[in-house]
């Protein structure tokens, strides 16, 4: 599956994992050294998340039910916590670098394909 920035025809991502269950929500990307260029996770539901244990930064964008951005975070450094997105139904975890190079912000509709 890929993701794509409708607003500014970026993609995103050409490999979108999908973290559905409560296995693979819970573990994310716990245990791996990185998130290559081109990979990411798409967690839902999902409206809050955590770099706990996680060896490597990441880009985060929460998604509402249309799959707009309703918030956005730039290279979140691990061991660290979000706030809780209630508007939020769903995260894509990007490798770091990914919200700027494609020019991402709230408000932006992503697609997946």
């Amino acid at each position: 599956m890929k993701a794509c920035n409708l607003k500014t025809g970026s993609e995103m991502s050409t490999n979108v994992a999908l973290a559905d269950s409560m296995f693979r929500r819970m573990k994310g990307l716990l245990g791996r050294n990185e998130l290559e260029r081109g990979e990411s996770l798409w967690i839902k539901p999902c409206n809050s998340v955590h770099t706990f244990f996680m060896k490597f930064p990441i880009d985060i964008l929460f998604l509402n039910r249309k799959n707009q951005v309703v918030a956005a975070i730039k290279n979140m450094k691990p061991n660290r916590l979000t706030r809780l997105y209630p508007k939020s139904v769903s995260v894509l975890e990007l490798p770091a670098g990914t919200i700027e190079a494609t020019s991402t912000e709230v408000g932006d509709e992503i697609t997946f394909i």
